[in-house]
């Protein structure tokens, strides 16, 4: 039964999207709703119930003799597939009635989803650096369709940068991987690390380290290889950048935890010059991430570089090799991948309604889009950490690492940085809920338009209550990335 599931969750998505394809008629909306509906649901019911299996290994084959293909379900990547199943099957249903507007391409559209969601579980499964790489690299080549998806030349040219930044940043990763594999006493993630005494001698390792890092970082958008995230992510279609911030930028994340906690070890790093290059440039990503979103007035624009900014909040935490920070940073990676999927999915509503892409006109969009604009505001609040949302609770916690981390300077230094985007998050995502709510001039011919379908609007219901609830009884997650930091730093 073990065997059975660990092979399906992968291999579903891959069938579904074959069938997808090739037998439903691109004309056929309904039958394609409720295919690729069905789909999301049945891979988030195998997600459930692999989760409820425990740990479990399966070697797939191993290639050369010397380099086993494993998938692995522990505590860290049954957190990523609840967030990726969860996070798949609300922005897949929400294109049923955003995706009428672009209705051209909408069977490729849905085929290359189901696709990216294959490599997605198969990433979130990887029980060895080599498996992990291949999946990575899959899920980057099948996500470049989503980028595409319009056929713009802009689009054509923002999906080219993101395959540019997303290989210089892969071969980066694979230098990592080149040099770990011998030198791992095991091949399989081991919690605290498997790096060799003789592997880990001389100064080397740590160039590696730092620059495997580095490339997996270029998925999260950090610096300096972020450029492709705010120029990828906006041209998308609203339910694909919604899963490209919310979701895929977390697989970096994902692949920066195995380098960190599970291959070479958090002693190993910690106090090294690494450590403190690392934590440094997190923290220059939040800060320039935050100005970059003040900056800017298109809307998912806006929201692009604020992903930047808020998932090296998370890359900052790991950085610290603290418990408590790496808890927050747990924390983080969940309630941000909820709060930037319901942000987007509301600019999605906003721009389907109204075709209007720039924040300085939806001035009175509030009065004929209340709920959006409400579930967009909820979102918002909760980005800036304002309690009881729950990004108070994962920054509350990022804060009180750092301040116990023990690194010179750094340790205040961080929740200043943190402080000051905080207040930026604020000045760049809540001026957009006053001016709909609170018009000065109102923008002619506004008015005219309605709330977006009632699917659409309740699956920002969802989330935003999803959110309220996250906030209001956190202890089962905070228990569980407590526990997980407990087992990588002992």
């Amino acid at each position: 039964m073990q065997t059975v599931l660990m092979i399906l969750l992968p291999l579903l998505p891959l069938v579904m999207a074959a069938v997808r394809y090739f037998l439903i008629r691109q004309d056929d909306g309904k039958a394609a709703n409720v295919f690729h509906g069905a789909a999301l649901i049945i891979n988030l019911v195998l997600t459930i119930l692999v989760i409820l299996q425990g740990d479990i290994q399966l070697e797939l084959m191993n290639l050369m003799g010397r380099l086993p293909i494993v998938l692995r379900s522990d505590l860290l990547s049954r957190v990523f597939l609840v967030l990726v199943s969860v996070m798949w099957l609300i922005s897949g249903l929400f294109s049923f009635g955003y995706m009428k507007h672009e209705p051209e391409g909408r069977r490729r559209y849905d085929a290359f989803f189901l696709l990216t969601l294959f490599a997605m579980n198969g990433l979130c499964l990887s029980g060895t650096l080599v498996t992990m790489y291949l999946f990575f690299e899959m899920m980057t080549l099948l996500s470049i369709a989503m980028v595409i998806h319009t056929g713009t030349r802009e689009a054509l040219a923002a999906g080219m940068k993101y395959l540019l930044y997303s290989v210089a940043g892969a071969m980066l990763g694979l230098l990592g991987i080149f040099f770990f594999v011998p030198g791992t006493s095991t091949q399989i993630f081991t919690p605290g690390g498997a790096l060799t005494a003789e592997a880990a001698a001389g100064g080397l390792p740590l160039v590696v380290v730092f620059l495997a890092v580095i490339g997996f970082g270029a998925k999260a958008g950090m610096f300096p290889l972020h450029g492709w995230l705010p120029t990828a992510h906006p041209i998308a279609p609203a339910p694909a950048s919604a899963v490209l911030s919310g979701v895929i930028t977390k697989m970096g994340v994902l692949c920066i935890i195995r380098i960190l906690y599970y291959v070479v070890g958090a002693e190993y790093l910690r106090g090294t010059w690494v450590q403190t290059a690392l934590v440094i440039l997190a923290l220059v990503t939040v800060f320039m991430g935050s100005m970059m979103a003040f900056s800017v007035t298109v809307f998912k624009k806006r929201l692009a570089y604020s992903t930047i900014s808020q998932v090296s909040y998370i890359l900052f935490g790991l950085f610290l090799l603290q418990p408590q920070a790496f808890a927050g940073s747990m924390l983080h990676l969940i309630f941000h991948g909820v709060m930037k999927n319901l942000l987007f999915l509301c600019a999605g509503a906003v721009i389907c309604k109204t075709g209007l892409t720039d924040v300085r006109d939806l001035t009175g969009i509030g009065k004929k889009m209340p709920i959006t604009m409400w579930c967009f505001t909820l979102a918002g609040v909760g980005l800036v950490g304002v309690p009881p949302l729950p990004g108070f609770l994962s920054k509350w916690e990022l804060v009180g690492g750092s301040l116990n981390s023990g690194l010179p300077v750094l340790n205040w230094l961080g929740p200043v940085v943190l402080l000051i985007s905080a207040l930026l998050t604020a000045g760049y995502l809540l001026p957009v809920s006053i001016n709909g709510f609170f018009p000065g001039e109102e923008r002619q011919g506004l008015y005219t338009f309605q709330e977006a379908s009632p699917l659409m609007v309740a699956l920002l219901v969802v989330l935003a209550a999803m959110l309220v609830l996250l906030g209001l009884w956190p202890q089962g997650i905070l228990k569980a990335a407590e526990t997980l930091a407990a087992s990588l730093m002992m």
